[in-house]
């Protein structure tokens, strides 16, 4: 696979300013990009709605500056995420809590810091009555077999198979309650193929017309760009067709149903850079190996998703080179886990020590997927 990385200016000298600095490994980001990318989803014609990013994507306080400031609200799944929502200033009604298997003392933790919960059991919701009574809450829900599932990036999300939300036989249970405000789906994750999102969207509006108190229709997110198999997502249409689904849901409920969505990779996937510095060069079965001075634990998704994970590569020289013509390359990471590579079965110029490799789309679920497991700290973050 040929890389085709491009880098403005500007970062391409933040970039050398930072190594020069001996900052090398690290993560940079495009401020103007998130915005960009936010404002995709805050755009969406439809009102009223709701646009909560998924934290788990990138939960630098920096990068949840400027998503907030872009207008974007926030969805958690843990309550260390909740807190750090709770600390940069975030009040509890633009907060969505999200989890399974919730144990009392987070339901008590959350009930007090005002978020909105939504469980994913007929037990759960329950305990929570039980904790709460007459307290209203969303419902996870999953299309059971009223959808045939895709598989998609970790594997299904909704259908029989899937652990997550309650099935249309399990929620029937709970027709006409009153104590439920909003329901919510995650499809999957990567997916590019709106007609798919919008198959499961209708199963879960029908739902929504069981609930007399329904307020909200939580969409999730899953939206996919920029990997191996995912071709480029069409905001465009889907902003008409998530318009439309909620359009004729309100006007069939008698009145306006607030949509919510939570994208995550999204916001901030061609925004970041993970920058690392080649420290060898090998030559082995016709491949040139690129060993630099970062592990995979540091920048982990090829390792996490090795079939879909797809980050274009860069490299600034220092010394000008003679053949730039593109040969077989693989980099590998400083440890000694057979696993440690950041890109492999790629093409890329002859390269040498003290060389600076960039790897693009590292904007999301990069840095906050970072691990312990092999000893190397967390990459630092830069802004501009």
């Amino acid at each position: 696979m040929i890389n085709e990385l491009t880098i403005n200016q500007p970062i391409a000298e933040k970039i050398r300013e930072l190594t020069n600095e001996g900052k090398s490994p690290f993560y940079i980001y495009d401020t103007k990009i998130i915005e960009k990318n936010c404002h995709h989803f805050t755009g969406i014609p439809y009102h009223p709605k709701s646009v909560h990013f998924a934290m788990m994507a990138n939960s630098h306080p920096g990068f949840l500056k400027i998503i907030k400031q872009a207008g974007l609200k926030i969805f958690v799944n843990s309550v260390l995420h909740l807190r750090l929502a709770l600390d940069m200033g975030y009040k509890g009604s633009e907060i969505i809590y999200a989890s399974s298997a919730m144990d009392e003392k987070s339901m008590f933790l959350v009930k007090e810091s005002g978020a909105k919960l939504v469980l994913d059991s007929l037990s759960q919701f329950e305990l929570w009555q039980s904790l709460f009574p007459g307290t209203s809450v969303g419902i996870r829900c999953n299309t059971g077999d009223a959808v045939i599932p895709r598989q998609t990036t970790g594997g299904c999300f909704i259908g029989n198979e899937s652990r997550l939300g309650l099935t249309p036989d399990a929620l029937i249970q709970l027709k006409e309650n009153p104590f439920i405000d909003g329901l919510h789906m995650y499809v999957g994750t990567n997916i590019s193929e709106i007609d798919y999102f919008m198959e499961c969207y209708q199963q879960l509006v029908k739902m929504a017309e069981w609930l007399p108190n329904i307020e909200y229709i939580d969409f999730g997110g899953g939206f996919g760009q920029g990997e191996k198999h995912c071709s480029a997502f069409d905001m465009e249409e889907y902003s008409q067709k998530v318009t439309a689904i909620m359009e004729n849901v309100s006007s069939r409920l008698g009145k306006q149903i607030r949509l919510i969505l939570e994208p995550g990779r999204m916001i901030g996937f061609d925004a970041g850079y993970f920058v690392c510095k080649i420290t060898d060069i090998k030559h082995r079965n016709q491949q040139q190996l690129i060993g630099v001075n970062a592990s995979c634990v540091q920048f982990p998704r090829p390792m996490l998703y090795p079939d879909v994970a797809f980050h274009p590569v860069a490299i600034i020289h220092q010394n000008q080179i003679e053949n730039t013509e593109p040969i077989p390359s693989s980099i590998y990471g400083c440890s000694t886990y057979s696993r440690d590579y950041l890109a492999q079965g790629i093409e890329l110029p002859p390269s040498e020590p003290g060389d600076i490799v960039i790897l693009g789309h590292a904007g999301s679920y990069c840095s906050s997927a970072h691990s312990d497991f092999l000893g190397f700290p967390k990459a630092e973050e830069f802004f501009i």
